[in-house]
């Protein structure tokens, strides 16, 4: 046992990868009165970008429409750069699927917030995440998806 190494989790560096805003519509859309709708899709994707080093990255995409027109469209890409080294494999998964997109998230939630806001709009809270249910349902997903 004393070639066992200790596990290593470090976080390197999170950062906003891409951000961007769309008002297509404006500026005749911002004089309707109407309540527009609101649709959020979030994605998590990991990369190996170094032995034992990974890209989490945390994608969020907020439409907000009056009938058919946008108002906004945010679409934007928050990453971490995290070293994991000396875990078992069946662990990795849940840290790249978890433990990283929690610690990715808030920073997400509060760019996403300022750039809407600085777009002109009431700021667009997203909602708190459960990560582990995201992920076993991906599981179950793909898991279903290979049985097909």
């Amino acid at each position: 046992m004393a070639d066992q190494q200790e596990p290593v989790f470090q976080i390197q560096r999170v950062y906003l990868k891409e951000a961007s805003l769309e008002q297509p519509n404006s500026p005749a859309i911002l004089l309707e009165q109407e309540q527009p709708v609101v649709d959020i899709q979030l994605g998590v994707s990991a990369e190996p970008v170094a032995d034992g080093v990974f890209e989490v990255t945390v994608t969020a995409t907020v439409q907000t429409k009056l009938k058919e027109k946008t108002v906004f469209l945010v679409e934007a890409k928050q990453a971490g750069i995290f070293e994991v080294r000396n875990l078992p494999e069946d662990q990795m998964g849940q840290i790249l699927g978890i433990a990283c997109p929690q610690i990715v998230y808030p920073y997400l939630r509060g760019n996403v917030a300022d750039l809407i806001q600085r777009g002109g709009f009431p700021p667009v809270h997203l909602s708190e995440i459960n990560f582990q249910a995201m992920y076993e349902q991906q599981q179950a997903q793909a898991a279903e998806a290979g049985v097909q």
